[in-house]
């Protein structure tokens, strides 16, 4: 009942007149007078953030804000983390190529759009990282690679955060999301960015056909989540890939095998 009133409520809040009011109004002068008590009720952290907080023209731009050059040390292993988050679940694809977050099971051919895509990913291994609103929302390549293909599948969005993964119908491969796949000396990675609720923007800032480890690669406008896959027997997570904890831009999260 509890999953069925929240499905029912959310759809009544989430169109694009919603969206497109939430996103005026984010880009908006109006909304700077908001950007103290937002860092005041998500405590964000000001000191590695590139500009003053009161140099932000609306609450978006420093939503999407760029940290210090530095910041963010990478890790010398294969693959590092591509975002600011949490760790929500790391492991092995079920049943070839399902995967389970929260309680809820999806499968990687309905999040591709494709079984022959998701046949190459059959037994590999994923990672869910989610951003809060709190996070920096800029979006780093985990690897080195090339972009062997980027589509874009999904129209609607739906919350992403602990009560959307745990009752909303199937957020991660139901919402709008911008899909790249990577060709790696290891092996193919997927990096799957999925769109949050109210709000599909996901700005891309690298739009060649090479991804560099580390670099900046595009941002989310919201709240949102990044889903890695590897093809299968290519890369072990690291040891401190561990579900709940806070992961960084940089830090390490798989090696090569």
């Amino acid at each position: 009942m509890k999953k069925k009133l929240y499905q029912y409520t959310i759809e009544l809040t989430n169109g694009p007149v919603t969206s497109n009011l939430l996103q005026r109004f984010a880009r908006s002068s109006g909304s700077r007078s908001i950007i103290p008590n937002y860092v005041k009720a998500y405590k964000i952290a000001l000191d590695d953030i590139e500009e003053e907080v009161g140099s932000f023209p609306s609450l978006h731009d420093f939503f999407v804000r760029k940290l210090r050059p530095g910041s963010r040390p990478l890790a010398d292993t294969g693959v590092i983390s591509p975002v600011d988050g949490k760790v929500e679940i790391a492991g092995k694809l079920h049943e070839n190529s399902r995967f389970i977050v929260k309680g809820q099971n999806y499968s990687l051919a309905e999040l591709l759009g494709s079984e022959e895509s998701a046949n190459r990913y059959a037994n590999g291994d994923y990672a869910v990282l989610y951003l809060s609103p709190a996070n920096y929302h800029r979006i780093h390549s985990p690897v080195d690679g090339n972009v062997s293909r980027q589509f874009v599948l999904g129209k609607k969005s739906y919350p992403v955060n602990q009560s959307g993964l745990l009752y909303g119908k199937s957020p991660i491969s139901g919402n709008y999301r911008l899909i790249t796949e990577l060709e790696t000396a290891g092996g193919r990675v997927l990096v799957v960015k999925v769109g949050a609720m109210f709000v599909n923007s996901i700005e891309l800032t690298n739009t060649g056909d090479r991804w560099k480890k580390g670099e900046e690669v595009g941002y989310f406008s919201f709240g949102s989540t990044v889903v890695l896959f590897f093809e299968p027997d290519c890369f072990r997570f690291t040891d401190n890939i561990v579900a709940g904890e806070p992961i960084r831009v940089g830090e390490a999260l798989a090696n090569m095998l």
